[in-house]
């Protein structure tokens, strides 16, 4: 039986990429260091996903185990596995790089030069390669260059809401039932398995930059105006006319920018924006408008789903008029309880909008679309 570890043991980890690693045959090992989850899956070795969509359903995983990530175990795991995936969050990647160092360092002691693949299933571009150059960091020459031979770091795009869970079983997790996995195929090492929900991708850019684009773009700026508003849920927020509005402005327009960049047939991508819009309505998703909008300084990178498609879309001189609300309104996203949110709030008061703008998102003043993105933040108010 095929060997995966799936690094972060919570609600996307078990009910996305585990989840049909498991249903396609694998064993699946989930590391983490939260204890009690690893505690309980090593008790009860299985959980229900449950799909909360208009086409409800259950699904049963069984057959899974769980390790610290952080213990010895962990590099012996590794040492032994075919595949290691991530959903941990792209600025945890740095912490776990060293364990997957020892891992690697491990399995070259084991003498175990079958290949292992390494696939970072974050909200990102090109986390795999991030991941990748800081676990290089921590290997020797020689263990680098049997990194090189023997492992393959296949950046991916991957697409499921799965919200909150709210279930008695610790373990449980909620998910709707669309899921997109698209793996770069250019740098997976060996054969490339049979899995339901995965498809090899020859141009990963395209399917990466489209999320980003579009769903990324679309929930964060949904989050950040829902906040506004006083409202708690994404389906709360979505639903309210005016946000809804600006939302799917939003994301058309940065479809027009990703149909010049890449040359999507424009029927098509229009029809996958309406589909994103209505998985945003989706009324059994209680997704939570603090864990979508969390982390704005990331979301507000010059990389990231606030800027990129805005960026993009206004170079090929295409309106924007809807998009520049996800930066605005991210720079009033304030919950202390978010340290990235609180570290934004102390350098907006501190240095003002528009040097708290340009450190984050790399917009400087001169840049047109600065003064634009304040106008509207000026304009915007808390509940």
């Amino acid at each position: 039986m095929k060997q995966a570890i799936q690094i972060g043991a919570g609600n996307i980890g078990r009910g996305f990429i585990g989840a049909l690693l498991s249903q396609a045959g694998w064993h699946v090992t989930f590391a983490d260091v939260v204890e009690p989850i690893i505690e309980a899956l090593n008790h009860h070795h299985g959980y229900t996903v449950h799909i909360l969509d208009r086409d409800p359903g259950e699904i049963t995983i069984s057959g899974v185990d769980g390790v610290i990530s952080t213990s010895p175990e962990f590099a012996q795991r590794v040492a032994q596995c075919d595949l290691l995936t991530t959903a941990v969050g792209p600025n945890v990647l740095p912490v776990i790089a060293k364990s997957i160092a020892e891992g690697i360092r491990a399995r070259k002691a084991a003498g175990n030069a079958a290949p292992m693949n390494v696939v970072c299933c974050e909200n990102g571009l090109r986390t795999t390669t991030r991941l990748k150059n800081e676990v290089v960091k921590h290997l020797s020459q020689e263990e680098a260059a049997f990194l090189a031979e023997h492992i393959g770091f296949a950046d991916c795009a991957v697409d499921r809401i799965c919200p909150k869970p709210n279930f008695d079983n610790i373990l449980d997790a909620a998910v709707e039932r669309y899921c997109e996995w698209d793996v770069e195929s250019s740098a997976w090492k060996g054969e490339k398995p049979e899995i339901d929900g995965l498809t090899f991708a020859d141009n990963l850019m395209a399917y990466l930059e489209r999320k980003l684009f579009t769903l990324n773009s679309g929930h964060a700026i949904c989050a950040y105006l829902g906040y506004l508003k006083g409202y708690k849920t994404i389906k709360d927020s979505i639903a309210d006319g005016a946000i809804g509005a600006i939302v799917h402005a939003a994301i058309s327009e940065s479809g027009e920018g990703l149909i010049k960049e890449f040359g999507f047939d424009p029927d098509v991508h229009h029809a996958y924006v309406e589909k994103i819009f209505a998985r945003y309505q989706n009324p059994f998703l209680e997704d939570e408008v603090l864990r979508v909008g969390r982390e704005p300084i990331r979301k507000l990178e010059a990389g990231d789903r606030l800027i990129k498609p805005l960026v993009t879309t206004a170079s090929y001189g295409l309106p924007v008029d809807h998009l520049i609300f996800g930066a605005a309104a991210a720079l009033r996203f304030d919950c202390p309880d978010d340290p990235q949110s609180a570290e934004l709030q102390k350098k907006l008061r501190a240095e003002g909008p528009t040097a708290a703008l340009a450190a984050y998102s790399g917009l400087t003043a001169e840049n047109p679309l600065t003064g634009r993105i304040l106008d509207v933040y000026r304009a915007l108010t808390v509940v």
